[in-house]
């Protein structure tokens, strides 16, 4: 399927795979709903850590993959690899959603699946860069799994980040079609899962989702930056509010000596809906922010390496305070006398 840069032709077709892959991933998650079948394959019964209070089913990743897969399949020949990897991880993840699995089986699953994709793209780079990509992938593929948390808020996150690698192999001087298509296909599958997961949600992702949409985010970045389509911090700044999260999250938690994969609720994101900004308002805030930090990438894109790192110096500025600010809050909730059971 040849995806041309320019012109009406490309643009109708790009719009066309997103709106097919929308299309897919709604009618998959309608049917599984409608069929009763979703409850049976993978259901997230509540705890006191959880931020819902009803049953849900956790098939999200049933509606997604298929539909990322078979974009792929049609439009992106070359990145099979890839795709092959998402769904093993989705496999892998479908089992751990039902049964549960080890930390150190999954684990090895996911740096098995980023070791090939490193293999079989090989970059023009320094050999010490590879491992050190190779751990931040895994990294990217976990912290995924671990946003997955308030309704709409990773879905959100995959419809924005996956349309800022769309639009920035759109825009940059060496495009790459594959990875344009596939960007399209995966912000389109996300649109459809948001139809059932923006608040009040009744599908959640679940680890058959989430963490392959972690692995196509680091895979499609490292991709993109081995084929010289954008600078090796773009990818970090389309997601930067999640990794900003999960990253400062787990620092605390490994501080403490806690075990970072268990379950919790100390993700800047958790606070916020907790604290009063419920899931709705949480999800809207995020996305403005993703909205703003691509928007600021994709003006920056084509400038001086100078401007290109000094604006991303200062948008991780802004994270920093834009955290110190949901800090602040839940100090405040938390003193309150009427909170202090709740907490």
């Amino acid at each position: 399927m040849a995806i041309e840069h320019n012109g009406v032709f490309s643009v109708s077709l790009l719009l066309g795979i997103a709106a097919a892959a929308c299309v897919g991933c709604a009618i998959i998650l309608a049917v599984l709903l409608k069929t009763g079948l979703a409850w049976r394959l993978a259901t997230d019964i509540p705890n006191e850590r959880s931020l819902h209070e009803r049953p849900t089913p956790r098939v999200g990743g049933w509606g997604v993959v298929p539909a990322v897969l078979a974009a792929m399949a049609l439009a992106t020949p070359h990145l099979w690899l890839i795709a092959v990897g998402a769904l093993f991880l989705s496999a892998v993840s479908q089992i751990d959603d039902r049964r549960g699995l080890p930390a150190r089986v999954r684990f090895a699953a996911h740096l098995a699946t980023v070791v090939a994709v490193v293999g079989a793209y090989p970059c023009a780079s320094p050999w010490w860069t590879l491992p050190v990509l190779t751990v931040l992938m895994v990294w990217l593929v976990n912290l995924y799994n671990f946003m997955d948390g308030a309704d709409g808020l990773a879905g959100g996150m995959a419809l924005f980040g996956f349309s800022g690698y769309a639009l920035g192999a759109w825009i940059a001087p060496h495009h790459e079609p594959e990875l344009i298509a596939v960007s399209a296909a995966i912000a389109g599958a996300a649109a459809g899962f948001l139809l059932f997961n923006f608040h009040p949600a009744r599908v959640f992702l679940g680890d058959a989702g989430s963490i392959p949409l972690g692995f196509l985010a680091g895979a499609l970045g490292y991709v993109g930056w081995c084929g010289d389509v954008w600078p090796i911090w773009f990818p970090a700044m389309c997601f930067a509010p999640f990794i900003g999260d999960a990253s400062v999250t787990l620092a605390r938690r490994l501080m403490r000596g806690e075990k970072f994969w268990q379950a919790h609720r100390e993700h800047y994101y958790q606070r916020m809906v907790r604290s009063g900004v419920g899931h709705a308002g949480t999800a809207w805030a995020w996305y403005a922010v993703m909205v703003a930090g691509i928007a600021l990438a994709l003006i920056v894109l084509g400038r001086s390496p100078a401007v290109q790192w000094g604006t991303v110096a200062g948008w991780s500025a802004v994270l920093v305070v834009i955290g110190f600010i949901v800090d602040l809050r839940w100090r405040r909730f938390q003193s309150a006398p009427s909170q202090q059971s709740e907490v």
